[in-house]
């Protein structure tokens, strides 16, 4: 290996870890922080969408009517409605209820995530469609060690 070939090797590592280093503050530049902080539905609703107005859309959310531990909730979402932008999924009874948002301009209307959940509680599942806003919930019960509750 000549020194040039050595020094080409070399910067080209020092590149790449540079840019490894600053892509979390480019990838996060967008991150609605202040929707995933929120403590209410309603505040995380305003805060990622501008809106806590929505209807009832053709949504389909697939997830176990009994979670066994809710730490492992497997959750997918499917939206049949035109022109899907935005799906996400909201849990009111955690403590901070917005768990995900996946922006889907062009994608399938589809995404599966496994979800924390506290305690009992709706899974909510919002799909953001031109100026429209569209809802579907289910409930989810959460036991403590496979008891129910």
């Amino acid at each position: 290996m000549s020194l040039t070939r050595r020094t080409v090797i070399k910067n080209t590592v020092v590149a790449g870890l540079a840019a490894m280093v600053g892509m979390p503050k480019l990838l996060l530049a967008a991150w609605p922080e202040n929707a995933f902080k929120a403590k209410s539905m309603e505040e995380a609703l305003t805060a990622l969408l501008g809106t806590t107005e929505s209807e009832q859309g053709d949504i389909v959310i697939k997830a176990p009517e009994i979670a066994e531990n809710g730490a492992v909730v497997p959750v997918t979402v499917t939206s049949n409605i035109a022109d899907t932008e935005s799906i996400s999924i909201i849990v009111p009874h955690n403590p901070q209820p917005l768990v995900a948002s996946f922006d889907l301009k062009d994608s399938e209307p589809f995404v599966s995530v496994r979800i924390k959940m506290a305690k009992t509680s709706d899974i909510v599942a919002l799909v953001k469609s031109g100026d429209q806003l569209f809802k579907t919930a289910k409930e989810v019960k959460v036991t403590i060690g496979g008891c129910g509750g």
